[in-house]
């Protein structure tokens, strides 16, 4: 059953009707192009076939109810509030994201109440932006419901302002923009500072390679890790530098740049200017159709994040070293850091052994056992029905 259905099936159960629509927004991948979006960069995202629906009625007052459905399809509903009362800080845990949404939307004129129930399938905690799905879902949902159509860059800066704001999550764009904006087969390639993207194909099963992701079940919340910090860390390196953001660094004037710098600012500015570059390779490879030659590139990521970004951690460095060893392409860490995911560019013949030397290597290590699957680039959000 789909999570659009599963929404719909407890919306009548719970409501004694059926909703009046149901929107869904999926998970995603970033390929390449990590923690360049906060400094005006370029990122190469891809949604996931994981997917999380809001099923969802107008009420008649202001009043916003929300029902979440976990495991095995249990349901919890948070405490009603009045979307005129909406304010940082008044709502806590998994309802602070539809309710974030919904206090941003106020200020585009969007107030009226609505029931929403909520169901989804992308993996929480991985890195993966099940946060994001869901504040999407929950944005066209209010939406669809007020019959109020807006541009895809708009929402996505609501659903910032919402995550910033009202979750206290110093989050980029790219998520919720790969969210609304992928397209199946395909990998968005989105310039940050003009908000204008490219829609370049990525068919790489045709080709005999799948994208394994692994997710290691470690913790990762970006409110409560070191992302904040880094974020600070770059704004303040841009600002001594005299530049708008470090995308305006070029590589070829990196080590000018950072030879200005504090020491602890250097490598901040090292990563991002090097992930920015790799993006635009890792593009340039994929219209030429050198699939398997961004393998490098993906581990050169995944060692930038490491050694100058500082936001990995054991789970992540034992996950990309097992896949390289087991014959991968490329392997990095994908996210905010600090746990979550890693991908793997893998020959899809190869997938099983890949998969074998990440579980032994964690055995090895007495860690949790990962959870792995692959990722195939699919359709962005919508209205399922």
């Amino acid at each position: 059953m789909s999570q659009a259905a599963r929404a719909a099936e407890a919306f009548q159960r719970l409501h004694g009707r059926a909703p009046a629509g149901v929107w869904s927004a999926p998970g995603r991948v970033n390929l390449i192009g990590e923690h360049t979006d906060y400094n005006d960069g370029f990122v190469l995202p891809f949604a996931l076939p994981h997917r999380t629906a809001v099923a969802a009625s107008a009420r008649d007052d202001d009043i916003l109810t929300v029902t979440t459905l976990h495991d095995r399809g249990r349901p919890e509903t948070a405490d009603p509030v009045r979307i005129a009362d909406l304010a940082p800080g008044t709502v806590t845990g998994w309802a602070a994201y539809p309710s974030g949404v919904a206090w941003v939307l106020r200020e585009q004129g969007v107030d009226r109440g609505a029931d929403l129930v909520i169901a989804g399938d992308v993996p929480a905690g991985a890195g993966l932006s099940s946060s994001h799905s869901l504040e999407c879902a929950t944005a066209l949902a209010l939406l669809g419901l007020a019959g109020s159509q807006q541009s895809t860059s708009d929402i996505a800066k609501w659903i910032q302002h919402a995550e910033n704001d009202f979750v206290g999550a110093p989050t980029g764009l790219l998520d919720q923009t790969a969210s609304l904006c992928c397209t199946a087969a395909h990998v968005l390639f989105l310039d940050v500072r003009s908000g204008e993207s490219d829609q370049v194909p990525f068919d790489s099963v045709r080709r005999g390679l799948e994208v394994l992701v692994i997710d290691t079940r470690a913790s990762h919340s970006n409110t409560a890790s070191g992302y904040g910090d880094r974020r600070r860390g770059c704004e303040r390196a841009a600002e001594i530098l005299g530049v708008p953001a470090l995308r305006d660094v070029s590589l070829s004037g990196l080590d000018s740049a950072v030879s200005s710098l504090p020491e602890e600012l250097r490598p901040l500015v090292k990563h991002v200017v090097t992930e920015n570059d790799r993006v635009l390779r890792t593009v340039e490879l994929l219209r030429t159709d050198k699939y398997t030659a961004i393998g490098p590139l993906l581990s050169d990521s995944h060692a930038s994040l490491r050694d100058d970004y500082r936001v990995s951690c054991d789970e992540l460095n034992v996950a990309a070293e097992a896949a390289e060893g087991a014959g991968a392409l490329g392997a990095r860490m994908i996210g905010g850091g600090f746990g979550g995911s890693a991908i793997a560019l893998v020959h899809s013949d190869a997938r099983a052994e890949v998969e074998a030397a990440v579980k032994a290597a964690y055995v090895a290590r007495s860690f949790t056992a990962p959870r792995m699957f692959t990722a195939v680039p699919s359709a962005g959000a919508g209205q399922d029905r």
